[in-house]
C-alpha cells in the first residue's frame, strides 16, 4: 500500500527558530532610519569599509607577531615573510626584560585590575541602577545628573589633585588606587537604571512585596536574573576601559612591578626605540598581540549579551 505525503512546510526545531529569529532581528529595515531601501548598498560599503579600517592593523600585528627583528623591517608588513617566530617571540615576554619590568608580571596586573574593578563595578552599578529606578526620593533626579556630570570632567583636569590625595591616604603605588576608581562607573549606572526600567516590570516588584519579600530578596532573586544582559555588558564595558587604562596607573604607579601592561608596553617601546635595545621591537609587537587577544575572546563571549544590553540601554526612554 503507497502512502501519501501530504506536501506543506517542514517541521522546525527550536534551534532553527531560534536562529532565524536571531537574523530577522539584525536584518533592520534602513526606512526605520528614514533612508531609501536603496541605501543598504552604500550602507554596506561603508561598513566593509570600517571593518577593514578597524581589522588592518589587527591583521598587521599578527603577521608582524610572527617575524624576526630583521623582516619586520624589510619585508611587506601585510604578508609572512622568513622563519615563523611566533611562539619564540612568545616565550621572550616571559624573560626579564633590562629597563621595562617583566611581561608576565604586567599581564598578571591587569587581569587583578580589570576583574576587580568590573566585578566591582557591575555590583555597584546594579544597586545604584537599581536605586535610581525603582526609588524616588527628594533629589534623586539631581543626583543622578550630578553622577552622570562627572563624564564631562577630563581625567588629565584633575591628574594632580588626585595624585595628591592618593599621597596622602597612601594609595600611590598601591593596587587600591587603581581599583578603587575603577568600580565608580557613570556609564554602567546610566544602563542599569534605564535597563531596569525597561526589563523589570513595576507589578512584579510591588506582587513581591506583597507576598512578603524583602527588598534585597527582590533585588537578588527578581531585579539581577532580569537584568543579566545590561550586567554583561556593563562588565564588558568595564574591563575593556580598566585594560586600556594608561593615564591613570601612568600617575600613581614609579615601580614597575605595578605597571599593567598598557604602562607597560610603553616603557617597552621607549626602551625599543633607543639604540641599544632596538631588538626588543619583535617583543613589543608579540606584546601587542598578546595584550588583545583576552578582549577579543571576552568579547566573542559576552557578545550576544553586549548587543542587547547596550541597545537597551541606549534606547530607553527616547
Amino acid at each position: 500500500m503507497t502512502s501519501i505525503r501530504q506536501s506543506g512546510p517542514s517541521p522546525q526545531t527550536p534551534t532553527k527558530q531560534r536562529r532565524r529569529a536571531s537574523q530577522a532581528a539584525d536584518q533592520i529595515d534602513p526606512r526605520l532610519y528614514g533612508l531609501p531601501r536603496a541605501a543598504t548598498p552604500v550602507l554596506t560599503i561603508l561598513a566593509a569599509l570600517f571593518a577593514v579600517f578597524v581589522l588592518a592593523p589587527l591583521l598587521w600585528l599578527l603577521i608582524s607577531a610572527t617575524k624576526s627583528q630583521a623582516d619586520i623591517y624589510t619585508s611587506f608588513g601585510f604578508w609572512f615573510s622568513g622563519p615563523f617566530r611566533l611562539f619564540d617571540n612568545i616565550a621572550s615576554l616571559g624573560q626579564n626584560i633590562s629597563g621595562a619590568g617583566v611581561f608576565v608580571q604586567w599581564l598578571a596586573n591587569t587581569l587583578l585590575y580589570a576583574v576587580a574593578g568590573a566585578v566591582g563595578a557591575t555590583i555597584l552599578s546594579a544597586l545604584a541602577g537599581y536605586g535610581f529606578s525603582r526609588y524616588r526620593f527628594r533629589g534623586s533626579n539631581a543626583l543622578f545628573f550630578g553622577v552622570m556630570a562627572t563624564l564631562l570632567v577630563p581625567i588629565t583636569s584633575i591628574a594632580l589633585p588626585l595624585f595628591l590625595v592618593y599621597s596622602k591616604v597612601g594609595l600611590v603605588n598601591s593596587v587600591w588606587g587603581m581599583i578603587l576608581p575603577s568600580v565608580v562607573s557613570p556609564v554602567g549606572i546610566y544602563l542599569m537604571r534605564t535597563y531596569i526600567d525597561a526589563s523589570v516590570p513595576k507589578d512584579l516588584i510591588e506582587a513581591a512585596r506583597l507576598d512578603g519579600a524583602g527588598e534585597l530578596g527582590i533585588f537578588v532573586r527578581i531585579a539581577l536574573p532580569l537584568s543579566m544582559p545590561g550586567l554583561m555588558t556593563v562588565l564588558l564595558i568595564t574591563v575593556v576601559a580598566v585594560w586600556n587604562n594608561y593615564f591613570l596607573p601612568l600617575v600613581i604607579f614609579s615601580k614597575s612591578s605595578l605597571y599593567p601592561l598598557t604602562v607597560g608596553l610603553s616603557a617597552l617601546s621607549q626602551a625599543s626605540q633607543s639604540g641599544s635595545k632596538a631588538e626588543l621591537v619583535p617583543v613589543l609587537i608579540t606584546g601587542g598581540l598578546v595584550t588583545v587577544v583576552p578582549l577579543i575572546a571576552l568579547f566573542l563571549l559576552l557578545e550576544r549579551y553586549f548587543r542587547g544590553g547596550l541597545l537597551q540601554g541606549s534606547t530607553t526612554g527616547l
